[in-house]
């Protein structure tokens, strides 16, 4: 499989929950997507409300011919502050996790301990606000291999059934 055909196959999965962007997306992504969610519990009016909790998840998806430890760590940088800059903490926000899958063609050869030892995590106000995680996932289409990092270990079953 090529890099556009993995590509291809992994955004209708994704369509389904989350708001695909493939039109515009920033350079240097080719898709990103991106999901919300609002949940209130209220006791017998609305009024009296139990819990307010907000939780959002931000995807990029970046293609390239060849991944380098430089490249992954440009991607990972700017990744992890675009979806820092849409969070927005606050007493109602749960966690806005941020995820990185880069679809290449090659990779470099030492580059998966690179990847697994990529972590980024924020907490807002010592975790009463809400927290941030990372998900890494590098996809090498000529072997059909991928590695992930600590989080993105929980999308395994998702880009195995692609690969």
């Amino acid at each position: 499989m090529t890099a556009d055909e993995v590509l291809a196959a992994l955004l209708p999965l994704f369509e389904r929950y989350y708001n695909v962007n493939t039109d515009s997306p920033e350079e240097p992504f080719a898709a990103e997507a991106a999901f919300e969610s609002h949940n209130e519990q209220y006791y017998l009016i609305k009024a009296a409300k139990v819990a307010d909790v907000n939780m959002s998840e931000y995807v990029f998806f970046a293609k390239c011919d060849r991944l380098d430890q430089d490249l992954l760590g440009r991607l990972d940088a700017l990744a992890w502050e675009r979806g820092l800059s849409r969070v927005r903490p606050g007493s109602g926000h749960r966690s806005t996790d941020i995820t990185l899958i880069i679809v290449s063609d090659t990779m470099e050869d030492n580059i998966g301990k690179q990847i697994r030892k990529t972590r980024h995590y924020k907490s807002y106000k010592w975790g009463f606000w809400g927290w941030s995680n990372y998900r890494l996932v590098a996809i090498e289409c000529s072997s059909g291999k991928a590695i992930y990092n600590y989080h993105g270990k929980s999308l395994k079953k998702l880009v195995g059934n692609i690969l």
